[in-house]
């Protein structure tokens, strides 16, 4: 069963995919994707929005916890998992990868955004669970 975002959540993915698509405008593609992150999390801080970077995502195992297991890119407004690619084209294990993340984040909603297109609306690919 797949679960809805929130209207809190449509507002947020809305605002993230407005700066990216800025970032991506204004820099366009080909570029490092730690470049698009750092220039993505400023653009995101200016429009008044939280933002965690490499944000640690705890994995749990049986009775064992590894607290920095893996990092999400970004963390926004605690409730928003931003994964960010600069590849040729988004693989069934960048998919996989996201929708891990959120899992063990605990978190609804995901983007994963290729910033290495001609438009970044063929680079966007929301995540529900």
């Amino acid at each position: 069963m797949k679960v809805q975002p929130t209207y809190a959540h449509q507002n947020i993915t809305s605002r993230i995919l407005s700066a990216a698509i800025e970032v991506h405008r204004y820099l366009g593609p080909g570029l490092l994707e730690s470049t698009y992150r750092t220039c993505l999390v400023r653009e995101l801080t200016e429009r008044a929005l939280r933002v965690q970077v490499e944000a640690p995502i705890p994995i749990d195992y049986r009775d064992l916890r590894i607290d920095m297991a893996y990092r999400a890119d970004l963390i926004v407004e605690d409730s928003v998992l931003v994964e960010l690619k600069a590849v040729e084209k988004i693989l069934p294990v960048h998919e996989a990868q996201t929708l891990t993340y959120l899992k063990h984040s605990k978190l609804r909603v995901g983007l994963l955004l290729n910033f290495n297109v001609a438009l970044l609306k063929q680079g966007i690919h929301r995540f529900v669970r």
